[in-house]
């Protein structure tokens, strides 16, 4: 390997793209194209990026599965940044397999790397801490111990063990700070300041304040009947019921909550489940099918006992009702959830990421895009989508995660 070459990837590693540019520009054998795509992603141009790296892999061949390999591996966190979370999964690992057996385990390492940051994107986190687990860290340089502590924290996030995610930013600051690229820092502080920052609306007996994710996960903890608004579900001490896949039942729960601890008039349920505005015997009928089905379902935590006029909601042993709801009410607040990272984001990445068909998706895009709420770029496949984040809108309780049968 040549100086220039040498001196452009120290550029690199050193966080200073335009430093390696100056030297491989110009350059259009394999080892510079290579180098000229990192730079280019480092710039942010990751169309471009894409295409470099692409001919640098094939510029190699066959005669050079190390240099190959770690082209795919740089693609694959190219099409990360660029939210193609389709991309093709198996080349990465082929190649993490190849640098495993040539003992590049940096790489490797990266390459593992990005493989759990691609399923904490798309909610797969029962698999994301799999792939975690007896992973050792402390070998990594700087750059790629960050990244880890931050797919550490993420994955804490989302689980709402808030005390694991401060511990795995504080080593994710101080690897940063030991690697010296702005980038990382600001992706640190970035994740630091959710922590910070308004997670949800607490409403209890018509009252409402917000809340950190901290506060949150004291209340999951507790003994409080929580309606939680942001995952569609009911839980208390641990125990979760999901409504997710039955919105009918969930758009019951959450006006029985946010009544409590007075009832709800059969009309007001009417017209907030089936948004019927003149109720026949017909829907008078199918709503108490539906109130048996929710009282079925919600039997561990608490009962939906008739009244004169209506139902209420009656936890067990008395305890106190809570609604957790977003801290901004938005039809398609999920799809925003995504798009508030400041990423780009093709639809069909979105409907992954949501566990939704890609047309839903689209339909939520064009609803937001007539509101001036989020923004195309590019077209046809090509198109992408993103907005500026929303002040004071917390993603974390918006983005998927497993929820234990309750």
């Amino acid at each position: 390997m040549d100086s220039l070459i040498t001196a452009a990837a120290r550029a690199l590693t050193a966080g200073d793209p335009l430093g390696a540019l100056n030297r491989v520009a110009l350059r259009d054998d394999a080892p510079a194209l290579a180098l000229r795509g990192i730079a280019m992603a480092q710039l942010g141009d990751l169309v471009r990026a894409k295409s470099l790296m692409k001919s640098a892999a094939r510029a190699f061949g066959a005669k050079e599965p190390v240099a190959r390999a770690r082209c795919v591996v740089a693609e694959a966190e190219i099409a990360l940044a660029m939210r193609e979370l389709s991309w093709p999964s198996q080349a990465l690992d082929a190649a993490r397999a190849i640098l495993e057996a040539h003992r590049d385990r940096l790489n490797a390492a990266h390459a593992h790397t990005l493989v759990v940051r691609r399923l904490l994107l798309i909610g797969r986190l029962d698999e994301a801490e799999k792939k975690l687990a007896g992973f050792d860290p402390d070998p990594l340089p700087p750059a790629l111990r960050t990244m880890h502590e931050l797919v550490v924290a993420g994955i804490a996030m989302r689980r709402l063990k808030i005390k694991i995610a401060r511990g795995a930013l504080g080593r994710a600051g101080a690897a940063a700070r030991a690697a010296r690229i702005p980038a990382l820092t600001a992706e640190v502080e970035s994740a630091l300041r959710v922590l910070e920052a308004p997670a949800a609306r607490l409403i209890v007996r018509s009252r409402e304040r917000p809340v950190l994710l901290e506060e949150v996960e004291a209340l999951l903890a507790s003994k409080t009947l929580v309606v939680d608004e942001c995952r569609h579900a009911v839980r208390q001490a641990g125990r979760v019921v999901s409504l997710a896949k039955r919105p009918v039942l969930f758009a019951l729960a959450s006006a029985l909550a946010h009544a409590w601890p007075a009832d709800v008039p059969r009309a007001t349920l009417l017209a907030r489940a089936f948004r019927a505005r003149h109720a026949d015997e017909s829907h008078r009928a199918r709503l108490r099918v539906e109130v048996g089905r929710l009282r079925r379902m919600l039997r561990p935590l608490a009962d939906v006992t008739a009244t004169p006029d209506g139902f209420v909601l009656a936890p067990r042993q008395g305890r106190q009702v809570a609604v957790l709801a977003r801290t901004i009410p938005e039809e398609h607040a999920d799809v925003l959830a995504f798009l508030a990272d400041g990423q780009s984001w093709s639809s069909s990445a979105l409907a992954l990421a949501l566990g939704a068909s890609q047309r839903t998706v689209q339909r939520a895009l064009d609803a937001l895009a007539a509101q001036d709420k989020v923004q195309a770029i590019g077209r046809a496949r090509a198109r992408r989508w993103m907005t500026p984040p929303v002040p004071g809108f917390t993603t974390t309780l918006l983005l998927p995660a497993a929820l234990s049968d309750g």
